[in-house]
């Protein structure tokens, strides 16, 4: 089974989730973002490469991360979203929180 990786560099990381940014990953995506966060991250970038698929527990943690890193005085980033996360981003105007690029963008 893969894992969620985190590339780190001071204040900013890049986390690539293992797979799906659903309710079975969510734990896994949650600890490794909180963590990055309490240690001074401020910049986090969420690579989407390897997601094909956000469910409703999924975007719950996107938008806690938001606040989270908002409120540490950062931002939150996704890069190299699919097509279909996009489309179901800007249906959820998730979108108008953070910055949000698809694949095709990169």
């Amino acid at each position: 089974m893969k894992s969620t990786t985190i590339t780190r560099t001071d204040r900013q990381a890049v986390v690539k989730p293992a797979g799906d940014v659903v309710a079975a990953q969510v734990q896994e995506l949650r600890s490794v973002l909180r963590a990055a966060i309490g240690e001074g991250v401020r910049e986090v970038t969420l690579d989407f490469s390897g997601v094909q698929m956000v469910d409703s527990s999924g975007l719950g943690l996107l938008i806690a991360a938001h606040n989270s890193a908002r409120k540490a005085g950062g931002s939150l980033s996704v890069i190299h979203a699919s097509r279909n996360v996009m489309e179901l981003f800007q249906s959820m105007r998730i979108h108008q929180h953070f910055h949000i690029a698809g694949a095709e963008e990169q």
